[in-house]
C-alpha cells in the first residue's frame, strides 16, 4: 500500500489537531468527504478488561471427535490462532449444553479443556446443564471436579443456556437457579455464578436477575446473549443482511438493548458480559456473516460495547453450531478448521484489529461529518504516552435499490482528529479487502496491516509510518469506503 503523508502539528485550545488522510493505490473510487473527530481525554472513560475479547463454543465441542479433543494442549495450531487473534476468554455452552441427547463432558474432556486454557492463558465460563433437570446432583459433581482442580482458570459457572426457551417464565427460572446454586455452594462455597444467558428477545430477564441477585456475593456477573440481526432464516437476501449489518439502525438497537438492562446492572453494583453473540442466530447468514461486512460490523460492535462498560463479548463460533436442536455450518465463524490449521474468516480480522487498538481506557469521540457519512470512530488510550483511534468507514456498495431506484456511491473519508494530547508520531494499519472499491460481499481477500492470516496463524501485518516531527505538525490520511483504520499516535 502506497501512502503519502503531509506533516504539520498545531495546538488549539488544549487539543493537538491531527489531520489524517491516506492516499493508496487501491482506494475505492468516488468522492472524498471531510470528517472531524474530537477525542475528549478529560472524560473518565471506560476501562476495557484484559479478557474483553472472547469466543463462545458449543459444549459438544468438548467431546472427543474421531478419538481426539479439539481443546487440548496438543492442538498447537488452535493455541497459535487464539494467541495471534488476542482471544483471552472462552465460554463453553450453547444449545448443546442443555440438549438431553448430548452427553455430559467426562473428566478427561474437562481436563483437556482446562489444560488448553492454561496453555493459552485464558479464563473459562463453564455452562452447567439445567434443561430437563430437577436434581442438581450431576451439576454439583461437575462443579466440584472443576473447582477442585481448575479454579484459577475458571471465571464463572452459568447454569442453563437460554433458559427462557424451556422454562418460559422468569420466576420458574429464578427458583431453579437458586436451587442449583444452593446445592453447589454447599460443596463449593467459593464458586461464582453468572446468568441468565437468555435470548435477546428476553433481555428483561437480565434486568430482573440483576435486581434479584445484586446482593448475593457469589453472583457478580450478568450475562446476556445478543444477535442484532435476529434469525438468519428470516433474511432471504444476503445483500439486505449486509446493509443491515452496516446500518445506523443496528447501532441504534444496541442502545435500546443496553437501556433494557445495563442501568439496573450498574445500579446493583454488578457487571455484564455478552457471553454469546454474533450477527444473526441459527448459524449466521451466508453471504453476509462470512463477508467483509462482518469484519466492519464486528470491529464496530466490539468497540461500541467496550465504550459502554461491557466486561467483554464472546462471539459464538465453531465449524458447526447448534441451531435450535440440530447442528448447522457456522457462517458467522471467526475461523474454521483447514488442512494446515485454521482459516481465519473476516470476523477474525475484526478481532485482531480490536486487539491492536482496544487495550486500555476508551474515551468519547465526537464525530462531525457534514456529508453524514456512515462512519464510526473510537479512541482508546493504554497509557499517557499512546492513543489508538479506530475509524470504521461503513460506506459501501449496496445491491439493494433505494425506494427511488437510485444508489448512492460509497464515499471515502478524509479525517481530521483533535486528539487531546501532544502526540508527535503516527502510524496506521488498515482492515480492508484488496481491490474491493467499496464492495463488502467478498468472503476472501481481507487483509489487516497489508497481510492475511496463514492457516498456521502466521501473520506479518505491519504498521505504516505516517511520519514525525519535533514540533507539532499535521498528518493527512484518507480512509476509503468499506475500510477501517487503526491509527496509533504516540508522544515519542
Amino acid at each position: 500500500m502506497l501512502m503519502r503523508a503531509s506533516v504539520s502539528y498545531f495546538l488549539s485550545r488544549g487539543f493537538l489537531l491531527f489531520s489524517l488522510a491516506l492516499t493508496c493505490c487501491s482506494c475505492a473510487a468516488g468522492p472524498s468527504s471531510p470528517v472531524t473527530l474530537s477525542v475528549d481525554q478529560t472524560a473518565a472513560g471506560q476501562s476495557i478488561p484484559d479478557d474483553f475479547s472472547g469466543l463462545s463454543y458449543e459444549t459438544k465441542q468438548l467431546l472427543r471427535s474421531n478419538g481426539e479433543h479439539y481443546f487440548t494442549p496438543e492442538n498447537q495450531k488452535l493455541i497459535a490462532t487464539f494467541i495471534t487473534l488476542g482471544i483471552k476468554n472462552l465460554r463453553v455452552g450453547g444449545n448443546s449444553a442443555d440438549t438431553p441427547d448430548v452427553p455430559y463432558p467426562e473428566p478427561k474432556d474437562i481436563d483437556d479443556l482446562f489444560a488448553f486454557a492454561r496453555t493459552v492463558d485464558i479464563k473459562v465460563i463453564y455452562n452447567l446443564r439445567l434443561r430437563g433437570q430437577t436434581d442438581p446432583t450431576t451439576d454439583v459433581e461437575i462443579a466440584h471436579y472443576i473447582m477442585a482442580r481448575y479454579a484459577a482458570s475458571l471465571l464463572y459457572f452459568t447454569i442453563g443456556n437460554e433458559p427462557n426457551v424451556y422454562l418460559k417464565q422468569y420466576p420458574a427460572y429464578r427458583a431453579m437457579l437458586v436451587k442449583f446454586i444452593t446445592a453447589i455452594h454447599a460443596v463449593e462455597p467459593d464458586a461464582l455464578f453468572c446468568g441468565p444467558s437468555s435470548t435477546p428477545s428476553h433481555v428483561a430477564w437480565a434486568n430482573n436477575l440483576a435486581n434479584d441477585m445484586g446482593e448475593y456475593p457469589y453472583f457478580r456477573f450478568i450475562t446476556q446473549h445478543s444477535y442484532p440481526g435476529g434469525s438468519a432464516r428470516a433474511v432471504k437476501d444476503p445483500a439486505v443482511g449486509r446493509d443491515e449489518m452496516l446500518s445506523q439502525k443496528w447501532v441504534d438497537e444496541y442502545q435500546k438493548f443496553y437501556d433494557a438492562f445495563v442501568p439496573t446492572v450498574q445500579k446493583r453494583g454488578l457487571v455484564y458480559r455478552l457471553e454469546e453473540c454474533n450477527s444473526f442466530f441459527h448459524g449466521g447468514l451466508k453471504g453476509a456473516s462470512n463477508t467483509m461486512a462482518s469484519a466492519l460490523w464486528g470491529l464496530d460492535f466490539m468497540h461500541w460495547w467496550a465504550a459502554h462498560g461491557c466486561e467483554g463479548i464472546n462471539f459464538h463460533t465453531g465449524d458447526t453450531v447448534a441451531a435450535a436442536d440440530r447442528q448447522t455450518a457456522a457462517q458467522y465463524a471467526v475461523f474454521v478448521s483447514a488442512p494446515g490449521g485454521y482459516d481465519v474468516r473476516p470476523l477474525g480480522y475484526a478481532m485482531k484489529a480490536f486487539d491492536l487498538g482496544g487495550h486500555g481506557r476508551s474515551f468519547p469521540v465526537k464525530i462531525d461529518s457534514p456529508d453524514k457519512l456512515n462512519l464510526t470512530a473510537y479512541a482508546v488510550a493504554p497509557d499517557g504516552m499512546n492513543l489508538f483511534i479506530t475509524i470504521i468507514n461503513k460506506e459501501h456498495v449496496s445491491d439493494v435499490q433505494t425506494s427511488g431506484g437510485q444508489k448512492t456511491p460509497p464515499r471515502n473519508a478524509s479525517v481530521t482528529i483533535a486528539s487531546g494530547g501532544p502526540y508527535r508520531h503516527a502510524e496506521v494499519q488498515y482492515l480492508s479487502e484488496h481491490g474491493s472499491h467499496g464492495d463488502v460481499s467478498a468472503t476472501t481477500g481481507v487483509t489487516l496491516g497489508g497481510a492475511t492470516f496463514g492457516q498456521d496463524a502466521s501473520w506479518n501485518g505491519a504498521w505504516t509510518n505516517l511520519g514525525e516531527r519535533d514540533w507539532p505538525d499535521n498528518f493527512t490520511v484518507d480512509v476509503p469506503a468499506a475500510t477501517a483504520a487503526v491509527v496509533h499516535l504516540s508522544r515519542e
